[in-house]
């Protein structure tokens, strides 16, 4: 796979900002069907980075209701916190 189809978007939260100032860690939506090595080289090839560690967790999509009261569900997303090597940022602004 791509890097572009690898790596969907970058999670900006409080925790997420929390944790690339003070950790290194940068938190990624990725595609559902990758594992640590293709989201690990993904990483540093466009960011031209190390990456140290990777981890992942899958969350289900949610249940929803329509305004009309049908029902409905979220979509599917894996997420993905990437450790860089000491020294090593990434410039998401």
């Amino acid at each position: 796979m791509n890097a572009g189809k690898v790596l969907k978007l970058v999670r900006l939260t409080e925790k997420s900002n929390k944790l690339s100032s003070e950790l290194g860690q940068y938190t990624f939506e990725v595609a559902i069907g990758t594992n640590k090595h293709q989201i690990a080289e993904a990483v540093e090839k466009t960011f031209k980075v190390s990456v140290t560690r990777v981890n992942t967790s899958v969350y289900r999509g949610k249940n929803k209701k329509s305004r009309q009261g049908r029902p409905s569900i979220t979509s599917d997303y894996k997420k993905a916190i990437v450790t860089l090597k000491t020294g090593d940022k990434i410039e998401l602004v």
